[in-house]
């Protein structure tokens, strides 16, 4: 894997990552996709299954009717669930921020903690991507309706496969905002 040149180091570059949610139209290359995925699967994997497989989607017309298709089922997901949410921002728009490029992490279906180690994968994904100056979001709520019979044929998910991780991936169009964290909740040290 040729390494791409990045002037952060690690802590700079957790810090520094961020949820996009606002994107220039440009795709992501091809060799920069190889590069994001090389990273991915450098992840801790339990019993070193590496579960994961890969399915990236640049096609807007695909991405949009994707949206379309998980608003409503995301926005029932929230309502049985009692979330008092403000649905509107649901409604309209896209759901994947117009960017270019979605990467969904899939994991096999009868592995040893496939659910963790793809969002593993995810992480180191998402930490290549802000070194490289790239944005990400994971888009949790296009999760519901990427299992289904026939948006699975659309995707190419394969039997035996499942959807975990959806993460769109692009240039930023603005500068995001810092976020905040509280400090960490230790509950009990043990010495």
């Amino acid at each position: 894997m040729q390494l791409p040149e990045s002037e952060q180091t690690i802590f700079e570059t957790i810090l520094g990552r961020r949820s996009v949610r606002s994107y220039s139209p440009d795709k992501v290359e091809a060799n920069v996709l190889k590069t994001l995925l090389e990273a991915a699967v450098w992840a801790p994997t339990a019993m070193h299954k590496e579960p994961w497989g890969f399915v990236i989607v640049q096609n807007k017309e695909v991405l949009q009717n994707l949206s379309d298709l998980a608003k409503p089922l995301f926005i029932e997901e929230l309502k049985k669930s009692g979330a008092r949410v403000d649905f509107s921002k649901y409604i309209d728009g896209n759901l994947f921020y117009d960017a270019g490029t979605l990467i969904i992490i899939c994991g096999k279906t009868n592995g040893h903690l496939p659910v963790a180690d793809c969002w593993v994968a995810a992480e180191n994904l998402m930490l290549a991507a802000c070194a490289m100056k790239l944005g990400s979001c994971i888009v949790g709520s296009a999760l519901p309706a990427m299992n289904l019979p026939e948006v699975r044929s659309t995707l190419g998910i394969p039997m035996g496969f499942t959807a975990i991780a959806p993460i769109i991936i692009g240039y930023p169009d603005a500068e995001s905002a810092p976020g905040s964290r509280k400090a960490p909740l230790i509950l009990k040290t043990i010495t």
